[in-house]
């Protein structure tokens, strides 16, 4: 029966180990943040050094928890390779991140240098540094022609656009009235059917204003 159940001690060294495992990635969490800080400092800071030191400490600590058991049943056996495979994994991890935050700080680091230098250059050639800042200043310039060249390339050609649409609607218009002409009655019909749809407006109008006066009226 204590084979199958565990016995207080494996519960207690299971309970041990999901502890770790919790404290494990809170501070995985809290020690990736140092590699995605937008100012990282050129030298790791007591709170990342301590961060490092505690995750080592913590899985230490668990590799010694897993190998207390000395004896263990096939199911501990099991459960025993499960937390060692969590235990190894927490080890890459804790390389792959030490690595992220070293090569973040490498970059900062040399940015940092590389705009020291170019302060210092410019500090040391100021025609240098002037030169630079009136090429700079004719890039922008030259950008804002560009831009003011699009825009105007832009208006021109909706221009060209309306144009070249006024004059297929004025062609079209053309067409419809030569067409109009060339058919016997055709103007007289239309004509007919404009006044009517101008008598069949009155009316209608005619009829709202009085359905109007009569509920005016009954108000």
């Amino acid at each position: 029966m204590s084979a199958q159940t565990g016995g207080p001690g494996w519960a207690q060294l299971r309970q041990q180990a999901r502890s770790l495992e919790t404290q494990t990635e809170n501070l995985f969490h809290t020690y990736s943040q140092f590699s995605t800080a937008s100012n990282i400092p050129p030298k790791a800071t007591e709170d990342e050094r301590d961060t490092e030191r505690k995750l080592e400490e913590l899985l230490e600590k668990l590799a010694r928890v897993l190998d207390s058991e000395t004896t263990p049943s096939a199911l501990k056996q099991n459960n025993l390779s499960l937390l060692r495979e969590k235990l190894s994994g927490h080890k890459r991890d804790l390389n792959r991140l030490r690595s992220t935050v070293q090569q973040a700080r490498d970059r900062a680091n040399l940015l940092s240098n590389v705009r020291s230098d170019i302060n210092e250059y410019r500090a040391n050639n100021p025609e240098t540094a002037e030169a630079e800042y009136m090429l700079d200043e004719r890039s922008r310039i030259d950008n804002s022609h560009d831009m003011t060249d699009s825009v105007l390339s832009q208006a021109y050609a909706v221009n060209d656009s309306f144009n070249l649409q006024r004059e297929t609607i004025a062609s079209i218009n053309r067409r419809i009235n030569h067409a109009a002409n060339q058919i016997p009655g055709i103007n007289t019909l239309m004509t007919r059917i404009s006044a009517k749809k101008r008598r069949d407006g009155i009316i209608m109008g005619g009829f709202i204003a009085l359905c109007f006066i009569v509920f005016w009226w009954l108000l």
